[in-house]
């Protein structure tokens, strides 16, 4: 069941999930990042928005939503020029995962999309299908922002592509 909390921290609009899968840090290998930065790439190619991927392997000392809000400002998300940025958090050890998309998408997509994008997310989780899971999150979302936010002449990749792992 899921559970989620909106509030808003430093202007972005943020999401926690509960626990939705069964893995241990060791069976959740993404040695396939090859794919995943592929699939980011594939949606930004049609967007301005920026998508993250945030794997949390080390110990999380945090509450796993506290610690995605961090991350997303940390990793300057919030500063795109639309405030159009998705960060996927997942902490393996703890069995959470969190979506957080900035104010501008949020307004845009509401929170019927991110329900349907965690659902989704946390049935391949439950199923142990963990790049299913991470690259069917970054192609829907990639589809809204791409909707919502097409690419410009103007736009320029204002994040790194790769999947992040602490």
């Amino acid at each position: 069941m899921a559970v989620m909390l909106m509030a808003s921290f430093a202007g972005a609009m943020l999401m926690r999930i509960a626990p939705g899968f069964s893995s241990d840090d060791q069976e959740l290998n993404f040695g396939l990042s090859a794919q995943s930065i592929q699939a980011i790439r594939k949606a930004e190619s049609k967007t301005s928005g920026e998508i993250r991927v945030l794997i949390q392997r080390g110990k999380l000392n945090s509450d796993p939503f506290v610690a995605a809000q961090k991350k997303f400002h940390r990793l300057g998300m919030h500063k795109t020029r639309e405030r159009n940025a998705v960060l996927i958090f997942v902490a393996p050890r703890v069995h959470k995962f969190a979506v957080i998309g900035d104010e501008a998408i949020h307004k845009k997509c509401g929170d019927q999309f991110w329900q349907r994008v965690v659902e989704k997310m946390r049935t391949h989780f439950q199923n142990e299908k963990f790049s299913d899971a991470l690259i069917e999150a970054v192609e829907e979302i990639g589809e809204v922002l791409a909707s919502d936010f097409p690419k410009t002449r103007e736009d320029t990749n204002e994040l790194p592509d790769n999947v992040i792992e602490t």
